[in-house]
């Protein structure tokens, strides 16, 4: 059987075919991905632009296993707003994936504030 599977360990040509997925879901927004232990990849333009990429609030979201949002004050993205969510197995942060906003076109406020919204409704928290 094919599937997918996300490890502490996986490479960019493993995690491509999710963040091209993610890519497209976001109308062609730049997409990064990586695992816990090794560099992922970015997409932009409908294409992967690196296989060993990594940046400053991937790895802080893989470091507090949490989703991240904001400006990163370094790299490819300096000051342009992302958003960052941590794939979790038991606690911890296997990989993360960012969505990247260089369209200006999502209020990432907005956008969370509704995720949260969604999130307590399908889980029936009130």
């Amino acid at each position: 059987m094919d599937r997918i599977t996300i490890t502490f360990d996986s490479t960019a040509d493993d995690l491509t075919g999710i963040a091209m997925c993610v890519h497209q879901l976001f109308a062609g927004l730049p997409v990064t991905m990586r695992s816990r232990n090794r560099p992922g990849v970015q997409v932009e333009n409908g294409a992967v632009r690196s296989r060993a990429y990594t940046g400053p609030m991937l790895e802080q979201s893989l470091r507090e296993n949490r989703v991240v949002k904001g400006r990163p004050g370094s790299g490819a993205y300096k000051g342009i707003p992302v958003i960052i969510a941590p794939i979790m197995l038991d606690g911890t942060a296997v990989a993360a994936i960012g969505v990247v906003d260089t369209s200006g076109s999502l209020d990432i406020k907005a956008f969370m504030d509704q995720y949260a919204a969604i999130e307590k409704q399908v889980s029936g928290q009130k």
